[in-house]
């Protein structure tokens, strides 16, 4: 089952069970995907819409950190369920010893020597962690390996 029929069986199993706030967040990741393919001019494979839901969570936590920052626990309430159900289609993501394993081994790859460094490490291992890993934990974690080299 594709992403695609997983989405949209989950669209209609939300509907019966009358699941407002889930049909709503289910609707708008599938207008989401068709607005991508629409400026794409093109249908997405398994990865663009892998892509296209990747980017909507990201957008989820970016907004419930802000609202958190701005003290309205309503908005982190109804952003916090729809990354969850977001969240649901997503694979899961890396554990943070792998993570640091691989990044490890594109520092030694590229040679990296400091945080100038930093954007050639990053280029090296986001196309093997899309997906899998969130940016920021990616960058946090390449940041202190080449601030502390002996760790």
């Amino acid at each position: 089952m594709t992403l695609r029929d997983k989405l949209e069986d989950d669209i209609r199993n939300s509907m019966r069970s009358r699941n407002r706030e889930r049909l709503e967040a289910l609707r708008f990741l599938k207008s989401q995907i068709q607005l991508t393919e629409k400026n794409q001019l093109r249908d997405l494979d398994e990865a663009g819409v892998l892509e296209v839901i990747a980017k909507q969570a990201k957008d989820r936590r970016e907004s419930i950190q802000m609202f958190r920052e701005g003290n309205r626990p309503d908005l982190v309430d109804k952003e916090s369920l729809e990354l969850s159900v977001y969240e649901e289609y997503l694979p899961p993501e890396m554990p943070r010893e792998e993570l640091t394993s691989i990044i490890a081994a594109a520092i030694a790859e590229v040679g990296a020597a400091s945080t100038q460094d930093r954007g050639r490490v990053m280029g090296k291992v986001m196309p093997q962690l899309r997906g899998k890993a969130d940016g920021a934990v990616v960058n946090a974690i390449v940041t202190e390996l080449l601030e502390n080299p002996g760790q």
